[in-house]
């Protein structure tokens, strides 16, 4: 019963103390009067605000927006770059198959000439032409 007790007592203290500490805020709040009243604020100040904004916020669009087709044309320049070294790829691959395929005939060049035992091929790669 007594930790029942005393958890009472500190709830309602602690309710008491952020009781008091709202009161306290809001009579600030109510009675400051270093606050400006809106309702007697100009409209031409207002607006003037509200335009030195608009232009700020269209200058802010603007240097965005250039910076969008900025991106876009560096876009469009990687793009091209990329089909261009596509392009030298396929190129390059095209000139490899052509190479493999010549070095595929000379070997069979040697290989019917040395079988018709017109060369002779060595093991370090020697070719000798046979007299005949």
């Amino acid at each position: 019963m007594k930790k029942q007790l005393a958890a009472l007592l500190a709830a309602t203290a602690m309710t008491a103390v952020i009781t008091l500490a709202m009161v306290v805020t809001s009579a600030n709040a109510l009675f400051n009067k270093n606050t400006v009243d809106t309702v007697n604020t100009s409209s031409t100040s207002v607006n003037a605000a509200a335009v030195s904004v608009a232009v700020a916020d269209q200058a802010t669009i603007k240097q965005l927006q250039d910076r969008i087709n900025e991106y876009a044309q560096r876009e469009q320049q990687y793009q091209q770059r990329e089909k261009q070294y596509q392009q030298t790829i396929q190129s390059n691959q095209d000139l490899v198959q052509k190479a493999s395929t010549q070095v595929d005939q000379i070997r069979q060049l040697l290989q019917a000439l040395q079988q018709r035992g017109l060369i002779t091929i060595r093991d370090d790669g020697a070719i000798l032409i046979n007299g005949g």
